[in-house]
């Protein structure tokens, strides 16, 4: 069966919801969700033609813009000056986006830094390019970020996010030590967080990702 997704209706184009989410990038669940809440979102109403529900092509355009718009007013103003290529702390990162603290960064960020520092007393400093956290910001909006130098998003995939991270190493030592102690995880996520100063949510993965690289134990696969 074919899905319809727009049609010309009295010399004006329309769309199903299939084709209101194909010409917002929105998904279905989310084109479903302003429907029901239209009159939270300014979603426009709906009209029926030959049995099926439609929406005009111009509403949804002048709405998704409004939508984008309104999204946008509530982000903070991201900081544009400096080059692509300089790094900055959390601290850094945290004022290039307009957060008030570092402990205001996302997961996305934390969790993956560009660079890492150990530092003596074994906790670890985080950096980024400010390209980073710039393509970052771009999501946010589905802007294109023009950040990233060419060439930098064609990397060579690491088997998994932590690779090649010290603090890999500090999650192996303490599973060792659990094992040579005859204990299993529980606990042990609190306890790398301790260590390192992170959230237990990152030592739970860092802990993870060492069970299943053997290489972080200086061992060969």
């Amino acid at each position: 069966m074919i899905v319809v997704a727009q049609r010309s209706i009295d010399g004006r184009v329309a769309l199903d919801r299939a084709g209101v989410a194909a010409q917002t990038g929105a998904s279905r669940s989310t084109v479903n969700h302003w429907h029901r809440n239209r009159d939270r979102f300014g979603f426009p109403e709906a009209f029926t033609h030959d049995g099926g529900e439609w929406f005009w092509l111009d509403d949804i355009t002048a709405f998704h813009a409004a939508h984008l718009a309104a999204k946008k007013a509530v982000l903070t103003e991201v900081d544009r000056s400096g080059g692509p290529n300089d790094r900055v702390t959390s601290g850094g990162a945290a004022a290039i986006l307009g957060y008030a603290s570092h402990r205001n960064l996302p997961d996305e960020l934390i969790d993956h830094p560009d660079f890492v520092e150990e530092l003596p007393s074994g906790r670890i400093r985080r950096y980024w390019y400010r390209r980073t956290v710039w393509a970052h910001a771009d999501a946010r909006t589905g802007r294109q970020s023009t950040g990233r130098t060419p060439g930098t998003t064609n990397r060579v995939r690491k088997p998994h996010p932590y690779a090649d991270d010290p603090r890999l190493h500090a999650a192996a030592q303490l599973l060792a030590e659990a094992k040579k102690a005859g204990c299993d995880r529980r606990g042990l996520g609190v306890e790398l967080a301790r260590r390192l100063g992170i959230t237990e949510r990152t030592a739970q993965r860092l802990l993870t990702a060492a069970e299943g690289d053997p290489s972080s134990y200086g061992m060969r696969p």
